[in-house]
This record gives C-alpha cells, sequence and structure tokens, in this order.
C-alpha cells in the first residue's frame, strides 16, 4: 500500500513514521547483465551462471549498486508526493550491503521517514530503506537516502 502524501507540508507529520512496503520485483540475470556491461563490472560472480554454481553463492548474484539502484523504482510504491513541480535523487548518507541478492530473487523496499528540511524552493527528504529478498533471513542492502521535493 502507497503512503499518498498530499502536500510538503504533510511530510513533516510523518517524520518517524514506517510509510510501508513496495511490491516485489523479481531482478534477472539480463538485468544483472546490463548493468556489468554500464559499468564494466563483468565479475564472474554476477555474469557467469556455470562458474556461479560453484561459488560461495551457488548461483550468480545482482551487484550492489544494482540493488540500491532499484530504491527509487522500489520507493514509488511505497510513497507518492503531490503538491510538487519535480522530486530529485540527491544522493545517500550511507549505505550498506548486508547480504547477497540472488539472481532469480525477487526484492521489496521499506521505508521510514528519517527527516524533512527546508531548502531553497522544497525540501529534502531523508529516507532510512531496507531493501529485503523475499524468503531470506537478513535485508540485502540498509540505506539512508535523499530526495528533493520542488514546489
Amino acid at each position: 500500500m502507497t503512503t499518498h502524501v498530499h502536500s510538503l507540508d504533510e511530510l513533516s507529520t510523518l517524520v518517524g513514521t514506517h510509510l510501508g512496503y513496495s511490491d516485489y520485483r523479481s531482478v534477472t540475470q539480463e538485468q544483472v547483465n546490463l548493468f556489468a556491461d554500464a559499468t564494466g563490472d563483468h565479475q564472474w560472480i554476477h555474469v557467469d551462471p556455470a562458474r556461479a554454481e560453484s561459488g560461495p553463492f551457488g548461483r550468480t548474484i545482482a551487484h550492489g549498486y544494482l540493488t540500491l539502484s532499484l530504491i527509487p523504482v522500489l520507493l514509488g510504491g511505497v510513497m507518492k508526493v503531490d503538491g510538487v513541480a519535480m522530486g530529485v535523487n540527491y544522493g545517500t548518507n550511507k549505505v550498506r550491503f548486508t547480504s547477497p541478492v540472488p539472481v532469480g530473487s525477487e526484492v521489496r523496499a521499506g521505508a521510514v521517514l528519517a527527516s524533512v528540511e527546508p531548502v531553497t524552493g522544497g525540501v529534502q527528504v531523508a529516507l532510512d530503506v531496507t531493501v529485503e529478498v523475499k524468503g531470506a533471513e537478513k535485508p540485502s542492502c540498509v540505506a539512508q537516502v535523499l530526495f528533493r521535493y520542488y514546489v
């Protein structure tokens, strides 16, 4: 279920609130291969399924930064903010890749609104995000991400 925020003023009332979870999204070998092509990171644990079968994870795994790059699209299913002209991905304060994302698994994101601060023309929002692999014991990525919303 998406948390629907009707205005920037309403955002401040949600600080400390868990906003919910996104739907699950599959991570495919094709995505991993395209990410490897885009970044030049063709390490075998990501792109060689045959070799990865005998590796530490038993199959290929997504790049950590691929997992991180899914956060904006996953958050689209967690929170929607009305009354803004533009939203900008502003970066991260902290990121940890705490367990692998096996290719073929499904991931989702949950988020807590950590802070809302005024900036010229809008607000900066910090979200504490956890990316989970369906059925895994611990999250694959924990990050505090920043977005700016401008009116």
